[in-house]
């Protein structure tokens, strides 16, 4: 029996490090690794020890026979990786794996005075560097969020029926008490304090803010009520605190059409058509789950410029969409060069997925209900030109061919990508949508820092942030040594005065507990994991202790 990664694996390499015998590739060494969609275990070489399923913090290991049917396809895609290469060398001894010399890149010598570092974002980048100096330095950290709960992406991001991916959150939980964090939720830098103010309280400071706002599609039509970034319809049925419950529509639509093919087009085609009571024990917005329930969406559309050999979603986010209850996933025939893509993928392209999917030349008079099916349509080589309606989006104008069509539809929804936003103080490059640095070291600007998405703009998943702090820590800690940190005027303790001195609610350490007890207790008595606070205001009475409004 082996073991097998599958959907939710967030290539952070944690399993990498405790396989004894080499077998989960590509490793951060490899020149593959950060590029490929997730990490795969060579069933020829594994010995069925679990010690990769014992240490994976999103819980995407498991032997091969007890994988679900929906999974099991998993198995094929963790051997096709390694089908044309050749096998690892292999090291005599009991571990059958060369174990390279130990290294401390990342470390401060014994005698260093501890660094005080600020760093701005709880999401996957903030944390990966957070932990990286707390278990490598003597480092005192400060965590800033504008929001008054931490968990970044994590939280507002992950879709509610991938519970697994959020397991990833209990790992940097842990450091939210650690002796050496300070916690100061609830403090926007640019608004409560200034860049400026926050490095003259640390030696150094470090951005992980993100890309938090999306691309345009620059057709018109595009702001007509009805057409929406996928931003915010992540942002809905997460119960981010700055989108407003009615902020999505549904009411009316039973076709959506979804520009764009990448994982979060996938995640919201998803939650648009399953069962809503399948949702119904997650962790989604009640105002989401209200409106999912009482929708008519039947249909979602995803629009693909290219073909399905370049669709940007990873295998086993489409692997995973195959097998949803109740909702049939069908490929739009209406461009040859679709099928001839999809018959003639090799076995590790990601068109191979789709050859046992019908294909129609959908007939798009008609509406979704006349079926009396739930399904998806993947619609290749076919780009918005257009947005149509008086007062609100009725269709979507596409190219088909040489020409054109319409696709009615009731909500259009953009998902060509994140973009980061400027923050007040520091340097911004208009047209990547991230901040100049070298190896996260910000230009121009000494003992400021970058990690995650505003770094290297809106790539990678959850586990490519880990060597993306990596760098950026070892940059800050190589500064440090070289007495390139400016030293710092004020003290870490003062920093949560000026800051609650200029109106913000700072929640610390205690109150992010109280706001999980809370959220908890509510899901419990609903039979859900928590049921999350959606303004601002409960979770700042919540981690008060005050009792936050009832959910509706």
């Amino acid at each position: 029996m082996t073991y097998a990664i599958t959907q939710t694996c967030c290539s952070d390499a944690t399993c990498v490090a405790v396989c004894p015998v080499n077998c989960i590739h590509p490793t951060p060494e490899e020149r593959e690794f950060g590029s490929t969609e997730m990490l795969h275990i060579d069933p020829a070489t594994c010995i069925d020890c679990g010690a990769c399923a014992d240490a994976c913090p999103v819980d995407a290991i498991f032997p091969v026979d007890s994988l679900s049917a929906a999974d099991a396809g998993y198995a094929a895609v963790n051997a096709a990786y390694f089908a044309d290469k050749e096998p690892p060398a292999q090291a005599p001894g009991p571990n059958f794996h060369t174990w390279g010399a130990p290294t401390f890149e990342r470390s401060l010598p014994s005698d260093f005075a501890p660094i005080r570092v600020a760093v701005v974002g709880t999401g996957p980048a903030g944390m990966y560097a957070a932990e990286d100096l707390l278990l490598h330095t003597n480092a005192e950290v400060t965590l800033v969020d504008r929001l008054p709960v931490a968990g970044g992406l994590i939280r507002y991001g992950v879709a509610p029926d991938h519970p697994a991916t959020k397991k990833v959150g209990d790992t940097f939980a842990r450091f939210h008490t650690h002796p050496r964090v300070r916690m100061r939720l609830g403090v926007e830098v640019g608004k409560d304090v200034t860049a400026e103010e926050l490095a003259a309280h640390h030696d150094a400071v470090v951005y992980a803010v993100g890309a938090s706002t999306d691309r345009r599609l620059g057709v018109p039509g595009e702001e007509l009520p009805g057409s929406v970034s996928a931003t915010a319809f992540v942002s809905w049925y997460n119960a981010h605190p700055e989108c407003a419950p009615d902020a999505i529509g549904l009411t009316g639509a039973e076709r959506v059409v979804v520009v764009g093919n990448g994982n979060v087009a996938l995640d919201v085609a998803r939650i648009l058509v399953m069962d809503p009571e399948t949702l119904a024990g997650t962790d989604i917005a009640d105002h989401a789950l209200a409106a999912l329930r009482a929708s008519r969406v039947r249909e979602v559309v995803l629009l693909g410029r290219r073909g399905p050999e370049d669709a940007a979603y990873t295998a086993s986010e489409l692997l995973a969409l195959t097998h949803l209850p109740g909702v049939r996933l069908v490929v739009d025939d209406h461009d040859p060069r679709t099928g001839e893509a999809i018959n003639g993928a090799g076995p590790r392209e990601k068109a191979a997925l789709l050859r046992d999917l019908a294909r129609e030349a959908v007939d798009w008079t008609h509406p979704p209900s006349e079926t009396g099916e739930r399904r998806i349509v993947l619609r290749f080589h076919s780009a918005p030109v257009a947005l149509a309606g008086e007062g609100a989006v009725r269709a979507a104008r596409v190219t088909e061919g040489p020409g054109e069509r319409e696709i009615p539809a009731g909500l259009v929804l953009r998902a060509v990508g994140y973009r980061g936003v400027p923050v007040p103080g520091l340097p911004f490059d208009e047209a990547t949508g991230t901040v100049p640095h070298d190896r996260g070291r910000v230009a121009g600007m000494p003992g400021t820092y970058v990690v995650g998405w505003i770094k290297r703009g809106p790539s990678g998943g959850i586990g490519a942030n880990r060597t993306c702090a990596a760098e950026t820590v070892g940059t800050l800690l190589a500064d440090a040594v070289a007495g390139a940190l400016p030293a710092p005027s004020r003290t870490p303790q003062a920093f949560r005065r000026l800051a609650r001195g200029r109106g913000a609610e700072v929640v610390d350490a205690r109150g992010l507990a109280a706001i999980d007890r809370a959220e908890r207790t509510r899901g419990r008595e609903t039979g859900r994991p928590r049921v999350k606070l959606a303004t601002v205001a409960d979770l700042v009475a919540a981690a008060r202790g005050r009792r936050p409004r009832r959910p509706i």
